[in-house]
């Protein structure tokens, strides 16, 4: 069905935003008052799932806002089907493979080391495009960019003048110089003092310039997100994996979960639980969405449990959700978010001291797309972790053997959420996790 357009409502103040417009970005109120401002998509599609080719934006089309936009926009389906392969092939000559469908495999060895007799499926996503998932969330913004361009939207006049900009330390912001390299656009990436020398080398290596963000004792918060926050406000647009800032790049990782759902009901399996490790919460809250819009078109019997992980080192969705369940124990999921969203510094804040783990890629001082979780713990019964560098340690080493996929302790940390929920005696029953981030020599 062709869309008269594309639009999306914040959820903290109710503003409607028509992509055609301002490309449904961030809410324009964002910064107003104590509300969190975030933009969800005001439609939903009629499939989810074409079920043909390997490339997920095109399996996968009818869930972006980039599909939906070029059909409102005049382009054919074949327009944009042709869109995305010539991303998708400009991305593989960069990078060395595109996107494909990732595997999916029931571990049983995994299962056995953990005294199960119940499933453990793992979504394998160190193959993927610069080694994790992260590149999904950004191939769904460029390729909005890409539409507009292509259809001659007003939007698209001075497009190419402006540059884009991420705050990442390492997988996010390897993503975002890979697909920005193979569309030929310039990045600012906003990293801290503390980078990786093989980040570091790689992003150097890709074009990208590189914007060393040190920590200001007079501000709170992230010092790359807090200047990347800056170079928007300036006119740079936001290549960020973080919904407040850029809600289309929550919808490229709806392609992961549909491809979770794809891959298990082709044999007829399903998941009561998924346990995701949570930095910024794109990811997790990418999964939820997809499992709620998967489940209202019918086609999984029930949403997963929904299960987040984060480190002892920085847990600021585990502080939100215990306020939560402190004050609201009796409330729905729907009346939560409604009250929280307009009273965010009561449940959100900035980690008061420097994030410090083996999993860094989780240390946000944030996490950014909270209230998505909040809504998908409530709402399916799940429950926000904290697990110690002993438990990362634990994991890792048991899913790179069980496994054989080569990921690091972030990418297992997902994993250490469900050693820890054994531990504490509760068996989370047929369980999906995702293992995201290759293990890199300096990891």
């Amino acid at each position: 069905m062709t869309r008269a357009n594309v639009q999306s409502r914040c959820r903290g103040c109710g503003t409607v935003v028509d992509a055609n417009v301002d490309f449904g970005f961030a809410c324009p109120n964002r910064g107003d008052g104590d509300v969190e401002h975030i933009l969800v998509p005001t439609w939903s599609p009629d499939i989810w799932d074409r079920g043909e080719g390997d490339n997920p934006f095109v399996r996968f089309r009818d869930v972006l806002t980039a599909y939906q936009m070029a059909r409102v926009l005049g382009l054919a389906d074949e327009d944009y089907v042709e869109l995305a392969t010539q991303l998708n092939e400009a991305i593989a000559r960069v990078d060395g493979s595109g996107f494909s469908i990732t595997p999916l495999a029931r571990c049983a060895d995994l299962e056995a080391s953990l005294g199960l007799d119940t499933p453990v499926w793992v979504k394998n996503e160190t193959g993927n495009v610069s080694g994790s998932h992260k590149a999904r969330h950004l191939a769904a913004v460029m390729l909005l960019l890409l539409v507009v361009e292509r259809a001659g939207s007003p939007l698209a006049q001075g497009l190419r003048d402006r540059r884009l900009a991420i705050a990442s330390c390492g997988n996010a912001a390897l993503a975002a110089a890979v697909v920005a390299r193979a569309a030929d656009w310039p990045i600012d990436v906003f990293i801290p003092v503390d980078a990786g020398a093989a980040v570091v080398a790689r992003l150097t290596e890709l074009g990208a310039n590189l914007v060393i963000c040190e920590r200001d004792p007079s501000e709170t918060g992230d010092p790359c997100v807090i200047s990347f926050r800056r170079a928007v406000c300036d006119g740079s647009l936001p290549f960020s994996v973080q919904g407040p800032d850029n809600a289309i790049s929550v919808e490229g990782g709806l392609t992961l979960g549909c491809e979770f759902v794809a891959g298990l009901n082709a044999v007829n399996e399903s998941l009561d639980s998924v346990i995701v490790q949570v930095g910024g919460g794109a990811l997790a809250s990418s999964l939820y969405g997809a499992f709620a819009r998967i489940h209202s078109l019918g086609d999984i019997p029930n949403i997963p449990r929904l299960y987040t992980v984060q480190t002892q080192g920085a847990y600021p969705l585990q502080r939100a959700m215990e306020r939560v369940q402190a004050h609201h124990a009796d409330a729905s999921a729907h009346q939560i978010v409604s009250t929280v969203s307009q009273h965010r510094s009561d449940y959100m804040w900035p980690w008061e001291d420097t994030p410090s783990s083996v999993a860094h890629g989780i240390l946000d001082d944030e996490t950014y797309d909270w209230l998505a979780l909040i809504e998908g713990m409530v709402s399916t019964s799940g429950e926000a972790l904290v697990v110690s560098e002993a438990r990362l340690h634990e994991a890792n080493v048991l899913g790179r053997r069980d496994s054989g996929i080569r990921a690091c302790h972030t990418g297992t940390s997902g994993l250490a959420g469900l050693i820890e929920l054994l531990a504490l005696g509760r068996n989370p029953g047929r369980t999906g996790v995702i293992f995201s981030g290759i293990h890199r020599q300096d990891s």
